[in-house]
C-alpha cells in the first residue's frame, strides 16, 4: 500500500503532501479541481506511466520550473521520481539506471474510471493499451519488447515511406519485430487466458444476470508472424506502412455470443468495462502474490446502487483503495470503504473533509 504521497510542480499542484491509511481515501470535489491528477500522480510514482497522457511534459505545472518531482512511502520503500526533460529515478534514496530497474521491485495497480466505456465502444488501440498495462506487471521483459518492437517498427514505417525502399533495411528491422513481436504474442495470449475467466465471474456478479462473457485475443499477424510478414509483403510496399503485427492486434468482446460494441446495452457496456479491470486485480493479485492499489476515478457516483454495491463486494476488502468523487451521497450508504480517509480537494489544494 502506499503511506504517502509528495509532489511539486504536478499538474495544478504547486506542492501536494498527503498521509493516507491502510484502507485508502476519498477525494471530493467538482471536476476540474485535482482529483483526478492525485491519482494519477499515484500512477506516475508506481509504474511511471499515467493513464490521461503520453506526452510527459503535460503533466508539468503551467507556470512552474518545466519538470516535476513526485515522491512517496509505497510498499515500505520511499520511491522518488523526478522528471525534467528526463526522468530521474531513485528508491530508499539509492539511484536507479532505467525504467526496468526501477519498475522491477515496485507494486501494482488498477486504475478504473469513466473513460473505460472505450474499452467496450472504442478502438482496439484501446484494448491494446488494457493488455500492455497488465503485461508490463506480470510478464517479465513485456515493456522491454514492446518498447524494442514499437522502435523497429517506427523505423520500418518511415523506410516504407522512401520513393525507393532500402529492402535489406526493412528486413532487418522485420527480424527485430518478428522476435520482439512473437514474444508480445505469447504474453498476450496468455494474459487473456488468466484474465477471461475472471471477468466473466465479474459481469455476472456485477450485472447480477446469467450472461456470458466473451474474450477473444485476435493477433493481426496470427500466431506464425514471419510468415504474416512475408504474406503482406507486396501490400506493404505498395501502400507504403505496415499491416500486420501486435500494433494491429484486437481483443474481441462479446455478451452473450454477441459483439459487446454494437449490440449490448450502455448498462451491459459499462458492466463489462467494470468486469475487465476487476478480471485485471484478480490476475495481478493471482501472479505476483499481492494486492494491487486501486485508483478509481468518479466511477461509484455514476453507477446505481446494486452495481455499486455489488462491485464493493468484489474489490478486495484488504486492498487499497483511492476513490475521488463529485458527491459524497451515495458513500455513506456503501459498505466496504470503512477505515478511509476524507479529503476535499479545490483549485488544487486539498483540505481534511
Amino acid at each position: 500500500m502506499i503511506r504517502t504521497l509528495r509532489a511539486v510542480d504536478f499538474r495544478c499542484f504547486s506542492s501536494l503532501a498527503l498521509e493516507i491509511p491502510e484502507g485508502g481515501a476519498v477525494f471530493t470535489g467538482d471536476n476540474a479541481q485535482g482529483k483526478t491528477s492525485i491519482l494519477e500522480a499515484v500512477c506516475v510514482l508506481v509504474r511511471l506511466h499515467s493513464p490521461r497522457t503520453r506526452k510527459i511534459p503535460a503533466m508539468c505545472r503551467m507556470g512552474g520550473a518545466g519538470g516535476f518531482g513526485i515522491a512517496g512511502e509505497a510498499w515500505e520503500q520511499e520511491r522518488r521520481v523526478r522528471w525534467q526533460k528526463a526522468f530521474e529515478l531513485a528508491v530508499d534514496g539509492e539511484p536507479r539506471d532505467g525504467s526496468g530497474s526501477y519498475l522491477a521491485d515496485g507494486g501494482l495497480i488498477v486504475w478504473m474510471g469513466n473513460e473505460d466505456l472505450e474499452l467496450v465502444r472504442g478502438s482496439a488501440e484501446t484494448r491494446r493499451h488494457y493488455l500492455d498495462f497488465i503485461g508490463s506487471q506480470v510478464e517479465p521483459g513485456y515493456r522491454t519488447a514492446l518498447a524494442r518492437y514499437r522502435r523497429a517498427l517506427k523505423a520500418k514505417n518511415l523506410l516504407l515511406k522512401d520513393l525507393r525502399p532500402r529492402e535489406e533495411e526493412i528486413r532487418s528491422y522485420e527480424e527485430v519485430m518478428i522476435s520482439e513481436g512473437s514474444l508480445l504474442v505469447e504474453a498476450r495470449t496468455r494474459l487473456v487466458e488468466l484474465i477471461s475467466p475472471r471477468a466473466g465471474v465479474s459481469q455476472r456478479e456485477v450485472s447480477g444476470r446469467e450472461e456470458l462473457l466473451g474474450l477473444e485475443y485476435r493477433p493481426a499477424g496470427g500466431h506464425d508472424l514471419r510468415l504474416a510478414l512475408e504474406q503482406a509483403r507486396d501490400r506493404e510496399r505498395r501502400q507504403r506502412q505496415s499491416f500486420v503485427g501486435p500494433h494491429r492486434d484486437d481483443l474481441l468482446l462479446s455478451i452473450n455470443g454477441l459483439p459487446a460494441g454494437e449490440f449490448a446495452s450502455e448498462g451491459q457496456q459499462r458492466t463489462l468495462a467494470l468486469a475487465l479491470k476487476l478480471a485485471q486485480g484478480e490476475a495481478l493479485a493471482a501472479v505476483r502474490g499481492s494486492l494491487p492499489v486501486y485508483l478509481i476515478d468518479d466511477v461509484f457516483g455514476e453507477l446505481d446502487p446494486g452495481r455499486r454495491n455489488a462491485v464493493l463486494r468484489v474489490l478486495p476488502g484488504a486492498a487499497q483503495k483511492w476513490i475521488t468523487t463529485t458527491h459524497l451521497g451515495w458513500l455513506d450508504e456503501s459498505a466496504g470503504l470503512e477505515g478511509m480517509a476524507r479529503f476535499a480537494v479545490k483549485a488544487g489544494s486539498i483540505a481534511n473533509a
